[in-house]
C-alpha cells in the first residue's frame, strides 16, 4: 500500500533528475558584420536592401551603417545585385567589415557589396562622414544594431611635448661647409691709446674724439720744425 502511495512522487521526480544530469550545452558565441555605405552625391537618393542568407537586414541609406549579429559558420551577404555578393565564413568573436556601392544601372543603380579588411573598415567606419542607420530602415530588428560604433583606440602618450625656453641661450650657426661655429658679426670697434676711466661719465663717441686730438697733437709735437 505505501508502494503504491510512494510511486507516483517517484515518477514526477525522475524527469527534473535526468534533466540536473545533462551536461549544459555551451552557447555559441556570436560575431559582428558591419555594413556601411560612402556619403557620395551619386546614388544619394537609392537605398538598396542588404540580405543575409536571403533574408532582408535593413535598407542602405546614403552616408549610413549598420551592425548585425551572426552565429559562427558560413553565411551570404548580398544587395539587390544578385550576380554580386559575399559568402563569409564567420569566425566566433570576430569583426567584419561590408562596404555597399552604388553600381549604375540602365533603369536604376543597384546595391554591390565588398568585403574589406579590419583595419581598412574601422578607419571609414569613424569617418565624420557616415551616421548609424535610421531605425525605420531596418527590417531584422532582431538581429540589427543601429548603435554608434565603438572601438579601441591606441591611448595617447602621456609625454609632454618638449617646450623651448625663453631665456635658454642661441646656439651658434655654422657656415655651410664649414665645422667652426660663426659667431654674430661686430659692427663697430674703436681703438684707443688710453685705457677707458670707469670713474668718467664721458660717452664713446667723446672718448674716441680726445684720442683722435690727442694723437694728432702728439704728431705734431714730434715733427721737425
Amino acid at each position: 500500500m505505501r508502494v503504491t502511495r510512494v510511486l507516483p512522487f517517484i515518477l514526477a521526480l525522475m524527469p527534473v533528475c535526468v534533466q540536473a544530469q545533462e551536461p549544459s550545452t555551451p552557447k555559441q558565441q556570436t560575431s559582428v558584420v558591419y555594413v556601411y555605405r560612402y556619403k557620395q552625391f551619386v546614388g544619394s537618393a537609392l537605398a538598396p536592401s542588404v540580405y543575409c542568407d536571403e533574408v532582408q537586414l535593413a535598407r542602405m541609406e546614403n552616408g549610413r551603417y549598420f551592425a548585425v549579429n551572426v552565429d559562427s559558420g558560413m553565411h551570404t551577404f548580398r544587395s539587390n545585385d544578385k550576380q554580386s555578393g559575399i559568402q563569409l565564413d564567420v569566425k566566433p568573436g570576430q569583426e567584419y567589415f561590408i562596404r555597399l556601392e552604388i553600381a549604375a544601372g540602365f533603369m536604376k543603380g543597384h546595391g554591390r557589396l565588398i568585403l574589406t579588411a579590419a583595419e581598412q573598415g574601422r578607419y571609414e567606419l569613424q569617418s565624420n562622414q557616415l551616421k548609424p542607420l535610421d531605425a525605420s530602415k531596418v527590417s531584422d530588428s532582431s538581429r540589427v544594431s543601429v548603435n554608434e560604433a565603438k572601438f579601441d583606440r591606441p591611448a595617447a602618450s602621456s609625454t609632454p611635448a618638449p617646450v623651448a625656453s625663453a631665456n635658454a641661450a642661441p646656439k651658434p650657426s655654422t657656415a655651410p661647409g664649414s665645422s667652426e661655429a660663426v659667431t654674430a658679426p661686430v659692427r663697430e670697434v674703436t681703438l684707443t691709446d688710453t685705457p677707458p676711466d670707469t670713474n668718467s661719465q664721458m660717452s664713446l663717441g667723446d672718448a674716441a674724439r680726445m684720442a683722435r686730438q690727442k694723437k694728432t697733437n702728439n704728431n705734431t709735437a714730434a715733427s721737425p720744425q
